[in-house]
């Protein structure tokens, strides 16, 4: 019974913190209804609604209650000013403000985490004997973010900035592709035996080991000349213009997991050829066959195809073992050749 009312007890405090937060974070009082946002910002009701819902936020929320804030109203003007001006193509808008939706989505997502980790402490550190005050943990809370968000906002700012400028080149020099359309290698790494791995360790083993593995691995990319598209658990898909660069990345992101027992051995593939390019994400044929040849090769080995391996051929640097054909799902006959240092 006491642990009922102490649940009880936690989940008003979190609402109550919750509430205070929350209407810092939206910087303003929440007073308009989804028809008063459109109206107000000169936006048709399902324009703002399609918005809405690509940013990542329920499709029924606001549908009568004042859930908006002046800023909800300068942000769908901001998104609609981009199309207004020819910037954005209109067929791209809900594309371009979902690709935004989700890559903040992620951000927020940890860097709430550090807000939360402050207010459970304060509250299961709290002294048996002090009185509940909610109040106090909120505007504390409130404090830390206010303290938090201006820092996060400036870096986040410089970061996006430093991408922009060091991408600037590489992306702008592509005078003979298309936009959407580029020549890339493109690479998949993964931690061989993860599935079991995990049924063996706990949730702070396991947080060690995919930092270690994300900042190991994103290391090797970027100093290699290369980018990572994402991350998605024990995997990595990243990207290389030249050949070269990549088969060096994938020869390195090897050395580094041997070099260590930090990490489990790793399967590496890499193909070359016409990408989709799109928000960030690479799509297409050779997406497909670096991915069937990651799963197809054997532990600290990295397989190549056909195209990347031609590419390859004559370069004193490297060492190419051509191995019989594959059969993988999609593919019955796909060319491989096995990746050494020459």
């Amino acid at each position: 019974m006491a642990e009922h009312a102490s649940e009880r007890r936690q989940a008003r405090e979190f609402a109550m913190i919750q509430a205070e937060v929350e209407r810092n974070l939206l910087g303003g009082e929440m007073k308009y209804t989804r028809e008063q946002v459109s109206e107000l910002s000169g936006i048709p009701l399902e324009r703002v609604q399609k918005l809405w819902v690509a940013m990542g936020f329920a499709a029924d929320v606001g549908s009568d209650a004042a859930m908006f804030t002046d800023a909800d109203v300068e942000a769908l003007r901001g998104i609609t000013s981009l199309v207004d001006r020819g910037i954005i193509d209109p067929d791209l808008e809900v594309s371009v403000t979902r690709a935004l939706g989700q890559s903040f989505s992620r951000l927020a997502e940890w860097q709430l985490g550090l807000l939360n980790s402050h207010i459970l402490d304060r509250l299961e550190h709290r002294d048996p004997g002090e009185p509940a005050d909610p109040h106090a943990v909120a505007a504390q809370a409130t404090l830390v973010a206010e303290q938090m968000l201006p820092t996060l906002e400036r870096l986040q700012s410089y970061v996006w900035r430093r991408h922009l400028a060091s991408n600037a080149a590489r992306f702008l020099d592509n005078r003979g592709e298309e936009v959407d359309s580029r020549t890339l290698v493109i690479g998949f790494a993964d931690m061989v035996g993860y599935t079991s791995l995990t049924r063996r360790i706990d949730i702070t083993e396991l947080t060690e080991l995919l930092e270690y593995f994300e900042s190991t691995v994103n290391n090797v990319i970027n100093q290699g000349h290369g980018w990572v598209i994402k991350n998605v658990g024990d995997e990595v898909m990243f990207a290389a213009e030249d050949p070269a660069d990549a088969a060096a990345i994938a020869l390195a992101l090897q050395d580094a997991a041997s070099s260590t027992e930090e990490l489990p051995s790793l399967r590496v593939g890499l193909a070359r050829g016409e990408v989709l390019v799109r928000f960030g994400d690479a799509y297409g044929s050779v997406v497909n066959i670096a991915a069937r040849l990651t799963s197809s090769a054997r532990p600290g080995t990295v397989l190549v195809d056909s195209t990347l391996a031609d590419a390859l051929s004559g370069n004193p640097k490297f060492q190419l073992r051509s191995l019989r054909s594959l059969r993988v799902r999609g593919y019955s006959r796909l060319k491989a050749s096995a990746l050494r240092r020459g």
